[in-house]
């Protein structure tokens, strides 16, 4: 049933102090990015920036989607950074080194990224081992194996097209004389009727069903300004270059996952047993089975980070995957992911992902010194689960 007897001001203060954990994301995004824009001098809206932006998001965001996962469980992942790095230097050797067909080299190290999760996965729930002792195991184990597979040629320079264009390449046009990239401006146009229809449907289920829902004109006002962002970053980007083929892996990838935890039985596992794992198995849940799905999951994601971060780089690197994990669990954590665990949104941690990379592509704009870029990043964590904990205590 649609809320009534509501002053517009009312409903919306309320919608807002409703929903202060799932907005305050957002707004703590837009900020950053004005700020940054106003210090900048304009530096920071540049399609140029935008899509560095795209593509330094991309192999943190496809780590804090696997990653999301790994918390609701309450079990954490600590190796994915230097699992990361160690298959992306993989993929690397393959093709340099051994001739190995680029496509082939990526297929090799998805399924080493597949047999690192089975290995923790299953020391973790047939064995027992606590998962922080199992990745922080797996951190040193993949850090040594990062500098051995180095350690004679050093950093290993990728020329392979079709690779470097994973992070470094764009979404094809179709010809016009109009000075701008067509494709991603139908790309944006499809997305804001694709979103219009989904949530229309969604609200009329809601009603179907008489769940409240906002008013009318609140939500005629939600969707019209959802269109006008996604109208204008795809305007941005299309005065540029168009859409980075990194934004589309990592988009389809966010669809898989979201998916995943919303329509299927796997996603309700996943934060029932996150929520209460003793009451999950009695009611004849595998725990077990889905926590090992978790830890493969999250490695072959790690392994898809790899392969991005090199393609970014257009080579391997000693320190390749060093601080990943970090970046990772703190995009997660700002998303929404609870402390406690069994809540939390892939789709969140993209955002999450965006207010840590945002910060780190505004400060280097303005050439801040790595030591204070750690020390900003290290106080919004903290702030952004401190705020977690007191608005879920209240």
């Amino acid at each position: 049933m649609e809320t009534k007897k509501k002053s517009f001001g009312s409903e919306v203060a309320e919608l807002l102090k409703n929903n202060v954990k799932s907005y305050m994301m957002y707004f703590a995004l837009v900020i950053i990015m004005l700020v940054f824009q106003i210090w900048s001098g304009g530096k920071f809206f540049k399609a140029s920036n935008i899509t560095n932006l795209f593509n330094q998001a991309a192999y943190v965001g496809v780590l804090a989607i696997g990653m999301t996962l790994i918390l609701i469980l309450k079990h954490i992942d600590l190796s994915v950074g230097y699992v990361a790095g160690f298959t992306g230097a993989l993929a690397a050797i393959l093709m340099q080194r051994d001739g190995v067909n680029e496509w082939l080299a990526i297929l090799i190290v998805l399924v080493v990224g597949l047999v690192i999760g089975l290995y923790q996965g299953l020391t973790v729930t047939r064995l027992g081992v606590p998962a922080f002792v199992v990745t922080l195991a797996g951190m040193f184990i993949f850090r040594g194996l990062l500098s051995r597979t180095l350690a004679e040629s050093g950093t290993v320079v990728v020329s392979q097209k079709g690779f470097l264009a994973l992070c470094n390449g764009f979404i094809p046009d179709i010809p016009n004389k109009l000075g701008i990239h067509m494709v991603t401006m139908i790309v944006g146009v499809l997305g804001v009727i694709i979103v219009i229809l989904s949530q229309i449907k969604n609200r009329k289920n809601k009603q179907k069903y008489q769940f409240e829902v906002v008013s009318t004109p609140i939500f005629v006002i939600g969707m019209i300004l959802v269109s006008a962002v996604i109208l204008a970053i795809c305007w941005v980007l299309a005065t540029y270059r168009g859409i980075p083929w990194s934004a589309v892996i990592v988009g389809v990838i966010l669809l898989i996952y979201t998916f995943m935890l919303s329509k299927t039985k796997l996603g309700r596992y996943i934060y029932g047993i996150g929520g209460n794992d003793q009451a999950a198995e009695l009611s004849g849940v595998n725990v077990k089975q889905v926590t090992l799905f978790a830890f493969c999951s999250m490695s072959v994601l790690a392994a898809v980070a790899g392969i991005l971060y090199t393609s970014r780089l257009s080579s391997a690197t000693p320190t390749a995957g060093n601080g990943f994990e970090l970046d990772a669990i703190a995009s997660s954590y700002i998303g929404g992911t609870a402390v406690s665990g069994g809540v939390g949104k892939v789709t969140n941690a993209i955002i999450g992902t965006f207010v840590i990379m945002a910060l780190t592509n505004g400060m280097n704009l303005m050439m801040v010194d790595i030591s204070y870029q750690y020390i900003v990043k290290g106080l919004i964590f903290i702030i952004a689960v401190a705020f977690d904990v007191r608005t879920r205590n209240k």
